[in-house]
């Protein structure tokens, strides 16, 4: 499995834009095969960062999302959303365990 993580600091003056964006890419990633996961959050301490967290069945299905037509067009946009450079992180995971709290 495969795991990516990724903060997006959002210009202020972009903000509604860019969470629209972020909204409809969420919504299509979902249906994406190979994809197992998709979320993105605000961060409660600076709304203007975007916080990704994503799962897929292994590294075809990330090479297929990033090929897809929503995830084109919305990086194709972020240069102009932007206030600063995102941070991506990435996993190789062999496997996952719910943890009771």
């Amino acid at each position: 499995m495969i795991v990516v993580t990724a903060t997006l600091p959002i210009d202020s003056d972009t903000r509604e834009d860019a969470l629209e964006r972020i909204q409809n890419l969420v919504e299509q990633c979902q249906d994406d095969e190979g994809t197992l996961e998709y979320r993105a959050a605000t961060d409660i301490a600076d709304p203007n960062l975007v916080r990704f967290f994503e799962r897929y069945e292994d590294e075809a299905a990330l090479e297929a999302h990033t090929q897809t037509d929503h995830y084109q067009e919305f990086s194709a946009a972020l240069p102009e959303l932007l206030a600063g450079k995102p941070e991506i992180t990435r996993y190789e995971v062999d496997s996952a365990t719910d943890v009771e709290l």
